[in-house]
């Protein structure tokens, strides 16, 4: 009876509700255009759902959008995949024995450029030593990495770059040293040759990487069965300003590559789908991700399913790591807001191991607080909010599906782009990637000078009295020397025919004997067969999006003497205030210094303030009615008598821009002004 007494509103109706609440603007005001070129609607409805198939999946089954398992978390928690990239193997284990008593469940190493490029660490240059991670070369490197570490009972995830062969050698030598079986080890030591091309811009012996990823994978699927030995990294394409578009379709398109050419090598797609592990970036925009992560593993069943896979073979293993674009130097606690967010994002999203940023992770290598503060988001969301017990929580929400709906379609259609073009590794060299990803920085950078898009701390509120982290610089020609003298002993007790045995059919089994009798991982490369074309691409721009900023500010903090600014408040509180305050947060981005202890009551006072005042910029604050008695008399007196002083003006009275120009205004700053390249300006005239 009570349902009966009230009309359901229909979409039409709640569309004249909103736009009667508009006052006059346009319900279009309310539309929001995202950088994966789709559009957020202020409203969605219930009708959208017959429009979507995935809709009537469940936990567990029909592509896996609501997850890989029936019950979700309660039945697989996500790992708590904490990356240690400290250079010594001594220091990993130490956290790594700290930090598996303390919640983390999966042992994430990251290694240094030297063992990524598949050099020993007394035969690298310098810089790559201990640089990105950490730095192994023999059997006693692992073995101290490793000691005292629970192996069969605890997952271990090595990014590997193009050394998944060796370092499996290295890890599988441990086992057999320390007799545990090795169809324990469970995890992921994962080759991934097109993610390290397209960062680094060049790769030697393709088809040998395609020939090692391939001895890996088959040995896994014989004696390890829940190692992971394919990486499929969408991290970089994130990370150098990409959409979430992108990187879904870039690296659903690097797996399809991986699977054609192992299967091109003579294994099936029910042995290559499972040895992969996907790696995606966490970014800002809280539903773009949680949709992001749903539909990844609906494409992904989609492609598996075409090539013949089973169901079991459909289920993507998804690995998240907050994104480092959006991290920032200064006022680097917001950090842990960010990763808590994108967090919650993934774990949402349904991901498998997460990797969640401590707040000082772009600034030096974490220390135990920051690590800590880390390791207990995991814990909090898990324990405190009690996301473990529920299964697929977006799910049915009308907003998160049909975003998930139009994500898939976006992503789809680049990737199929991308199968039109050869497939990733074609795409790559002739650039297509590259310039989309390029096109969207642009367009992000572009939003962040004019802070249509914040990062606070940065180009929005920065906090100029706070207190710096400490950097802690490396060394690394201290660190080299001590690996140096570590790889000599190593080499010094190393069995002279250690690599006598040595079969390149059987590489893994044979190159475990070579290295428990001294052979290192940079040996490996003169044994192993090297063949195929050698690769030179564009490479992608890795950076983040703050680093402009935080380059500026660096500039002027580090000048003897800081720009200063002098704020011309004129007349009543109400007049000057809004514009006052706006004019302080808008210089202090750049750590000018900002004057504002005065009100002024006459043009000719706050002239004379500005000269006297030592200050090398004036800006005139108040309202675009009191302006015109205001701006002339007030930028001709400065000019007159202080000609190399900056006259700004609070505000941007489209009418009287001229007016004001001819009287001395030389800037205007305003909600649309480009922050960045006024600030730039400034600072490069006023350093001369």
């Amino acid at each position: 009876k009570f349902t009966e007494d009230f009309e359901y509103p229909t979409m039409e109706m709640w569309r004249e509700a909103v736009v009667q609440s508009l006052k006059g603007l346009p319900f279009e005001k309310l539309l929001t255009k995202t950088y994966e070129n789709i559009t957020i609607q202020p409203m969605y409805s219930q009708e959208v759902m017959a429009t979507l198939p995935h809709t009537a999946s469940i936990p567990g089954s029909g592509g896996y959008v609501r997850g890989t398992h029936p019950l979700g978390y309660l039945q697989k928690l996500w790992h708590v995949s904490q990356e240690l990239p400290y250079a010594a193997p001594a220091e990993v284990n130490s956290a790594a024995k700290h930090d598996l008593q303390r919640g983390q469940t999966e042992l994430h190493i990251v290694l240094d450029a030297a063992t990524r490029a598949g050099k020993d660490a007394d035969r690298a240059p310098t810089d790559q030593v201990g640089r990105g991670g950490t730095s192994i070369s023999c059997l006693p490197d692992v073995t101290t990495l490793l000691d005292h570490i629970d192996l069969p009972a605890t997952s271990i995830f090595v990014q590997a770059g193009t050394q998944g062969l060796p370092l499996l050698a290295l890890f599988a030598a441990y086992l057999k040293e320390h007799n545990v079986p090795r169809d324990t080890m469970q995890g992921c030591i994962g080759s991934d040759p097109l993610g390290v091309l397209v960062q680094e811009g060049e790769l030697a012996h393709l088809t040998s990487w395609y020939d090692q990823l391939a001895v890996t994978t088959r040995w896994a699927t014989q004696h390890a069965p829940r190692l992971q030995t394919i990486l499929v990294q969408g991290n970089p394409y994130r990370e150098a300003g990409g959409s979430a578009v992108q990187e879904l379709a870039f690296t659903l398109a690097t797996g399809v590559a991986y699977i054609r050419e192992l299967q091109h090598r003579g294994l099936s797609i029910d042995e290559i789908a499972p040895r992969m592990r996907f790696s995606f970036a966490i970014g800002s925009d809280f539903f773009m991700e949680v949709a992001k992560f749903r539909t990844a593993r609906l494409l992904w069943a989609q492609i598996v399913n075409a090539f013949g896979g089973s169901e079991d073979a459909q289920k993507m293993a998804i690995h998240a790591r907050t994104c480092r674009w959006n991290k920032t130097v200064f006022d680097p606690y917001v950090n842990m807001l960010r990763v808590t967010v994108e967090a919650l994002a993934a774990v949402l999203g349904g991901c498998d191991s997460l990797h969640i940023s401590p707040f000082d992770e772009i600034i030096r290598h974490p220390d135990e607080f920051s690590r800590r503060i880390a390791r207990n988001v995991h814990i909090i969301l898990r324990e405190e909010s009690n996301l473990y017990r529920l299964v697929d929580p977006a799910g049915g929400s009308w907003y998160v599906e049909q975003l998930t709906g139009e994500v898939g379609q976006q992503a789809w259609r680049l990737f199929q782009q991308i199968e039109s073009e050869g497939g990733m590794l074609n795409a790559l060299k002739a650039g297509i990637p590259q310039r989309q990803v390029q096109a969207v920085a642009n367009q992000r950078r572009k939003h962040l000078s004019t802070r249509k898009d914040r990062i606070v701390g940065t180009n929005m509120y920065p906090n100029l009295v706070e207190k710096k982290v400490e950097r802690r610089p490396f060394d690394h020609q201290a660190f080299q020397a001590l690996r140096r003298e570590q790889l000599t002993t190593v080499r010094k007790t190393a069995a002279p025919d250690r690599w006598i045995q040595f079969d390149p059919n059987r590489p893994i089994e044979t190159g475990m004997e070579a290295v428990r009798n001294g052979a290192t991982l940079g040996e490996f490369g003169t044994h192993l067969t090297a063949g195929g074309e050698s690769i030179t691409i564009t490479p992608l721009g890795i950076h983040r999006g703050a680093e402009f900023y935080e380059e500026l500010r660096q500039k002027v903090e580090a000048m003897p003497e800081r720009p200063t600014v002098i704020l011309l408040k004129m007349g009543a509180v109400k007049y000057h205030k809004a514009r006052a305050d706006f004019s302080r947060g808008f210089f202090e981005v750049g750590a000018f210094t900002v004057m504002d202890e005065h009100v002024f009551d006459s043009p000719e006072a706050a002239a004379s303030a500005a000269v006297t005042s030592g200050a090398h910029i004036a800006v005139i604050c108040s309202t675009d009615d009191q302006y015109p008695e205001l701006v002339p008399p007030i930028a001709q007196s400065i000019k007159a008598e202080k000609p190399e002083m900056h006259v700004i003006l609070a505000g941007y009275p489209k009418d009287q821009i001229e007016t004001y120009n001819a009287a001395g205004v030389d800037e205007f700053i305003h909600v649309k002004a480009n922050v960045y390249e006024i600030l730039s300006h400034l600072v490069q005239t006023i350093a001369r």
